[in-house]
């Protein structure tokens, strides 16, 4: 029941990610682990859930571990699969009632041959099952997995869609249904809010907080932190720390801590600045003064490698975002007409039309699963439509950001794609200069892009942005991975733009600070003015009235 390391050490390339931590997850703890964006915090549960190997010390993990990934790409065969016989198999349960259908097929054949041996046996079989199937729950199975299911929002719509045809965002929230209903000893969760909205993370965050299964779960969603969570545990510069208590609890400690230890610093210089002065009156001197001189300096010594052992924490690299002035585009951004498109037999986007102006905000809203990412991959030339067209305007370059990151190659380094992303004229030196801004410093130029964190990979593909000097962004959730700090730089960089953007979020305070002018409402493809309203409807799952279709207003604007 307990998930438990010893000496762990873990690597990236040249870079020790982890050196030499002991620690261990109890049953029914809850622990958050923190750290800033590159510190390890993925990599370490990708280790402890056995995804890769530690480069040393061991890893104990109960019987029945639960691991959700950033990446919920899904396992396997299953696209063929019906979303909701995919999210039932995840249970133990299903396995029982798969074998009380076959015992019960035995029963019949044993009955139609009059075999009294083999109905006998067959009935004991089948006792066992039936009471290990009841006593699990077996028969609340179906309404715990719909409650499940509906919580994330996967309405009865999405759970009889076959997997392969399910929206990023769906996957992320299928993935996550089958890890709770499948009721692990310990979960490990890999930023399980992504991608919800808030009624589905008000449902999550209730789950996790009466689950008798024990968490261990990376999040920079703060509510979250706060409210499931009793104790953390704060990964950097290779070093594990140990906090008991909330997560708030945690950053009052901290605080307290980097407070005592910059005073100690402080106090520190001012006994060696006191001490050195003492040692140059005795530089001038016969042997006497020069002995003096050197026990000071000795001491002077000491104090600074105490100091060196017990620095107070590197004041983390603030994000520094800024857009380049854009080239000025024609009047006519972007003009769609008759747009669609079905993913497998799901008609996705239909017949939608709308025009974005230069120097538009242009938010693209709706439920998961109506279509956002799919509308922003066809304007991005991801997708081929089926039907209709996406036409720039005079002048256009496009940068695309893309939520899943799928288009961050494995085998280049980072700066071989920042060079690829670049505009002409951008040297290997401003590359790095924007990496630098963006906190991605030193070896991580040359690491393996596919090994970033999910905080890394969204740092990169804004500096991408930053580095192609586009001036029409097509922007699909990009403060996922980011925390407080992060987010906000990146909302002052998007308001002081002079381009264009098209945004699909779910992150309300981050939408209405960027006062969108128009928002085109999925999959009803209605065009609206923007209001806060509307973005209060789609976190409830209840439908945005109003406006006109998208084609209508496009045709009159």
């Amino acid at each position: 029941m307990t998930l438990h390391a010893s000496q762990l050490r873990i690597e990236i390339g040249a870079r020790v990610l982890l050196e030499d931590a002991s620690f261990q997850v109890k049953e029914g703890e809850k622990v958050a682990l923190v750290g800033p964006n590159g510190a390890g915090k993925t990599t370490l549960l990708r280790t402890l859930a056995g995804e890769i190997s530690a480069a040393g010390g061991t890893v104990t993990r109960p019987t029945h571990l639960g691991w959700l990934p950033q990446d919920t790409t899904p396992r396997g065969d299953v696209g063929h699969l019906l979303t909701y016989d995919h999210l039932l198999a995840a249970s133990p349960l299903a396995r029982v009632r798969d074998h009380l259908s076959v015992v019960q097929e035995q029963l019949h054949e044993a009955g139609a041959a009059d075999d009294a041996s083999a109905l006998d046996g067959a009935v004991h079989r089948y006792g066992e099952l039936e009471e290990r199937f009841r006593l699990g729950g077996g028969y609340e199975l179906e309404p715990t997995a719909e409650r499940i299911a509906y919580g994330l929002g996967l309405d009865e719509e999405a759970l009889l869609q076959e997997v392969g045809s399910l929206s990023g965002g769906q996957r992320r929230r299928l993935e996550l249904a089958r890890l709770l209903l499948a009721g692990a000893d310990v979960l490990v969760m890999d930023e399980p809010t992504n991608h919800l909205d808030a009624e589905a993370k008000s449902f999550v965050m209730n789950f996790l907080r009466t689950s008798r299964s024990a968490l261990l779960l990376v999040s920079h969603d703060i509510e979250l932190m706060s409210e499931s969570i009793d104790r953390v545990f704060a990964l950097e510069r290779g070093q594990l720390e140990i906090y008991r208590g909330t997560y708030s609890e945690f950053l009052g400690k901290r605080a307290q801590r980097e407070a005592a230890v910059e005073r100690e610093a402080s106090n520190a210089q001012r006994e060696i600045a006191r001490l050195q002065r003492t040692a140059d009156k005795f530089r001038q001197g016969n042997a006497t003064s020069a002995r003096r001189r050197r026990s000071l300096e000795q001491r002077i010594g000491r104090i600074s490698d105490q100091q060196a052992k017990g620095l107070p924490q590197v004041k983390r690299r603030a994000l520094k975002v800024r857009f380049p002035e854009p080239a000025r585009a024609g009047d006519v951004v972007l003009e769609v007409e008759g747009l669609s498109k079905r993913l497998g037999e799901n008609p996705v986007l239909v017949d939608l039309a709308f025009t974005v102006g230069r120097s538009d905000v242009f938010l693209v809203v709706g439920p998961n699963g109506a279509g956002k990412t799919t509308l922003l991959r066809c304007l991005a030339g991801v997708l081929n439509a089926d039907a209709g067209s996406a036409r720039f305007g005079s002048n256009v370059t496009v940068g695309y950001y893309s939520q899943e990151h799928e288009d961050i190659p494995a085998g280049a380094s980072v700066l071989q794609v920042m060079q690829a992303a670049a505009s002409s004229g951008v040297s290997i030196t401003e590359l790095r200069a924007i990496l630098g801004h963006f906190g991605l410093v030193g070896d991580v130029a040359a690491q393996d892009a596919s090994t970033l964190s999910g905080g890394e990979k969204t740092k990169l593909s804004l500096a991408r942005l930053v580095a192609g000097k586009a001036n029409l962004l097509l922007l699909d959730e990009p403060t996922n991975n980011l925390d407080t700090v992060s987010r906000e730089a990146v909302l002052a960089a998007l308001q002081h733009f002079a381009g264009t953007v098209v945004l699909v979020s779910h992150d309300v305070d981050f939408v209405t600070q960027l006062a969108p002018r128009h928002a085109i409402v999925m999959p009803s493809g209605r065009l609206l003015p923007f209001d806060e309203e509307m973005l209060g409807l789609v976190a409830r799952r209840e439908p945005v009235a109003g406006g006109a279709t998208a084609r209508g207003v496009a045709r009159g604007a």
